[in-house]
């Protein structure tokens, strides 16, 4: 497109996406996509994987430090005791259930939180943070047993919080590898740079917005299909193939129509997605425990028949999508679950912003027509 003449050197070329530029600096996670490597302040997503819980990860991103045990309990019993939700939220989340996607009545959620909730200076909006963290994971179990017409089952703050979401959700008690594989999924998608529904988050917190704000920005980031969704989709297409003799097929069609086959290919990563290959495990021990593998290895053909056809890289949302399913999660709640463990990373990443604040405001290339002459409406 031809710029005009008095614009063609004011401003550089865009970076359309704003692909590889650097927006500001974070303590709080690292990616390198041409190793493969993900750091959460400096520590390998593959050292805190399996030996972590999500409240850990949460004491990490708060504090840039692994907490102490004495720490982590008090991170545990706080973040327990906020999976309590003020009675009119209840009431909204009854009202909205059936009108709307479980993604949607999320974000009002979050936004109407926000009325609860003090204007507090910088170093009070931790514990503010925290109870949002809290609010999140029980305003997704209830939306799901509110739309079911499922009683509502309290929260126990004695329980961590996966064990505990588990619980409210589904109403029976959940088995050590159930437990497991949420822990692990929570502590996987915690945080990821400045992925867009975290950089949304620090715009609009940027502005000095309140927190709930921020986060209400994000939540509406996220629910978008290049974004939280694609692992919902990802199922989606895993379901619909079936069984593994189907996969070559359904493939084959995909690139010959030039579909976009959800769960593969990153902005970032060059080689697989760090945290693919602890999804892919746990995905695999939750259906061994269930005694059905047959979506797991429709799971595995369709990769294998996606990668002998062309150089791509699986990303979290492909094996993130059969292990929630293998806990019995609808696939519309998948993208709840990401905001669920986001939350952690969104909140640290407001906290970060706010303390070294500075307004996020680019430039955009006027590419349009200048020096046009103005006629009444008589004359048009």
């Amino acid at each position: 497109m031809s710029l005009p003449k008095d614009n063609k050197d004011s401003i550089p070329e865009p970076t359309k996406g704003l692909e590889g530029i650097v927006a500001a600096d974070t303590t709080l996670s690292s990616v390198n996509g041409e190793k493969g490597i993900l750091r959460y302040c400096g520590y390998n997503i593959d050292d805190l994987a399996f030996s972590t819980t999500f409240e850990e990860t949460i004491c990490l991103l708060y504090d840039n430090e692994l907490p102490n045990k004495e720490r982590l309990d008090e991170m545990t019993k706080n973040i327990g005791e906020a999976r309590v939700l003020p009675k009119e939220v209840i009431e909204i989340i009854t009202e909205l259930v059936g009108k709307t996607s479980p993604m949607s009545t999320l974000r009002t959620v979050v936004s109407v939180l926000g009325h609860y909730e003090k204007n507090v200076p910088l170093k009070e909006l931790p514990p503010k943070a925290l109870r949002l963290v809290g609010q999140i994971a029980t305003a997704v179990a209830m939306i799901h047993r509110s739309r079911e017409n499922l009683p509502i089952i309290e929260a126990d703050p004695t329980k961590g919080h996966a064990e505990d979401f588990l619980k409210m959700l589904h109403g029976t008690d959940s088995s050590k590898t159930q437990v497991n594989a949420l822990n692990l999924y929570l502590i996987l998608l915690a945080d990821h740079g400045f992925n867009a529904s975290t950089f949304s988050a620090r715009v609009t917190a940027g502005t000095l917005a309140n927190l709930h704000s921020a986060i209400t920005s994000a939540v509406g980031t996220l629910s978008g299909p290049l974004h939280g969704g694609a692992n919902e989709k990802a199922m989606d297409m895993i379901i619909e193939v079936g069984t593994k003799k189907k996969a070559s097929d359904y493939i084959q069609n995909a690139f010959d129509t030039k579909q976009k086959i959800m769960g593969f290919g990153h902005r970032v990563y060059k080689v697989d997605d760090a945290r693919k290959p602890h999804l892919k495990k746990m995905a695999k021990k939750i259906w061994e425990e269930k005694n059905d593998m047959k979506l797991f290895e429709v799971s595995e053909e369709i990769e294998k028949q996606v990668k002998d056809r062309k150089a791509i890289i699986t990303n979290v949302d492909f094996y993130s999508a059969p292990l929630l399913y293998g806990l019995d999660i609808p696939t519309d709640l998948f993208t709840p679950l990401f905001a669920m463990s986001r939350i952690a990373g969104w909140t640290a990443h407001v906290l970060e912003q706010y303390r070294n604040n500075r307004l996020i405001r680019p430039r955009a290339r006027y590419v349009g027509q200048i020096d046009r002459t103005f006629r009444p409406i008589e004359q048009r």
